[in-house]
């Protein structure tokens, strides 16, 4: 780890780094077809499922129907098995994939324009990758990370790499930053300056690391600080297992005038100095295996606590210690509220979709429920906003389209032959979607 001084001195480095990249980088970094921005990481562009850019009024013109026989611009095969979803930037198109055993992995990327393969790179293999024990994830659930000339691929303690994007070849790789994640790696990377925040909540180590985004290099490690404490179910108590993992992708949010990253662990939520990994505040609950990003809008941050206890919070991000008791706004509880889909802020209103098909809107000043309707099927995968819609998508192949507002209505209901765990991306007017055997291009013509 660096000392003080050192950790100052990146500081000032990541700063000036920041600013040159703004001005060579800014115009073109998430430029796609006609102007239009790309999809650089899970949730997008601004990291909250919006494909719209804040308070623009321009349409994107997201296809509104589809099927196997219509608005299909190309539809590729990817091999194995992954949930990550794609990021694109510059007209490639990035996922990661591995082998159903665990045992090798892969980064992938097409070309956007016209589906085909480029590069189909092996990264790691695995001798003895750990079972994962359930249906629902994979060892390619973390999304890549991508910007100009680097996309950073990540497979939890099974390895992480960066890949220069002209030839898909390492440019580094970190295997030493272990945990068992017992049912497989969810948390996704974030880039943050020149720094790429990784999240490792296993069942027998949790903590948080920057690397150097440039070398691999350890900037920070900082360990969870939760409290640990027996939860009763069944009559019997557990200390172990499920109850101390975490698989949700870190975010940064700027309060009073500083940056905090805000990460959710097990029975927990936490705000680090991101350049430093020093602990602001933190909250606690009895909710595990968080997996929805976390959202931030309107001076609030929005967090979902998980399994057991699985409760929508408002939190003003503010103070010092345990904050639970004096900056949560309000909670929302009950059947509405999703595990592992993430919410999506538009304006004042949070539309999420729960893992057993209930759509809902919630007014994000004050928790009321605005509606809540089921929709059916069941979800993995993040809704969107685009155009004035809800875009969410299930595990049995149909995406539901729907109105944006304060009425629940349904625009569309789109059929494929498979279904979606991996969550939707755009670029430009089209719509990509990953399912459990191909990745499509959706587009109007």
């Amino acid at each position: 780890m660096f000392c003080p001084a050192g950790i100052h001195v990146y500081r000032v480095l990541c700063a000036a780094a920041t600013f040159f990249s703004i001005l060579i980088v800014a115009p073109t970094a998430l430029a796609g077809e006609s102007g239009a921005t790309d999809w650089p990481e899970y949730r997008g562009p601004w990291k909250n499922g919006n494909a719209q850019a804040p308070g623009s009024t321009e349409p994107i013109r997201l296809p509104l129907t589809w099927s196997e026989t219509q608005n299909i611009a190309w539809k590729t095969a990817i091999p194995h098995e992954g949930h990550s979803t794609p990021v694109i930037l510059g007209g490639q198109i990035w996922l990661t994939t591995a082998t159903a055993d665990g045992r090798e992995s892969f980064a992938i990327c097409l070309d956007a324009q016209t589906g085909e393969i480029r590069f189909n790179e092996k990264v790691f293999e695995n001798e003895n990758p750990e079972p994962l024990g359930n249906n629902i994830n994979s060892y390619a659930s973390p999304s890549p990370v991508i910007e100009p000339g680097r996309v950073y691929v990540h497979f939890g303690s099974y390895g992480t790499a960066c890949l220069d994007t002209a030839t898909a070849k390492p440019v580094w790789e970190r295997r030493d930053l272990p945990c068992r994640h017992f049912r497989g790696p969810g948390s996704s990377p974030l880039l943050y300056e020149n720094l790429l925040i990784l999240s490792f909540d296993g069942i027998d180590q949790q903590y948080i690391a920057a690397l150097d985004k440039n070398t691999g290099g350890t900037v920070w490690k900082t360990n969870r600080s939760t409290q640990w404490k027996d939860l009763l179910e069944n009559g019997r108590y557990f200390r172990d297992g499920d109850y101390h993992k975490a698989f949700c992708t870190p975010l940064v949010i700027e309060w009073e005038g500083k940056p905090q990253l805000i990460s959710l662990g097990a029975c927990a939520g936490f705000a680090y100095d991101p350049y430093t990994g020093a602990e602001l505040w933190k909250t606690h609950h009895d909710a595990h295996s968080a997996s929805p990003r976390p959202l931030f809008g309107n001076g609030l941050l929005y967090v979902t606590t998980g399994h057991g206890q699985t409760e929508l919070w408002a939190i003003r991000p503010g103070g010092q210690g345990d904050i639970t008791d004096t900056h949560v706004a309000w909670r929302v509880a009950g059947k509405e509220v999703p595990k592992q889909p993430s919410p999506v802020l538009v304006g004042e209103l949070i539309y999420m979709v729960s893992n057993e098909g209930i759509a809902s809107c919630v007014d994000a000043l004050t928790g009321e429920m605005v509606w809540s309707e089921r929709i059916g099927g069941n979800f993995m995968a993040s809704p969107i906003y685009a155009d004035g819609r809800i875009y969410a998508s299930n595990m049995q192949g149909e995406t539901t389209v729907m109105k944006a507002g304060r009425t629940f209505e349904i625009l569309a209901e789109n059929r494929l032959e498979s279904g979606c765990l991996a969550s939707p991306a755009v670029s430009g007017k089209a719509l990509f979607l990953r399912t459990k055997t191909h990745l499509y291009r959706l587009e109007s013509r």
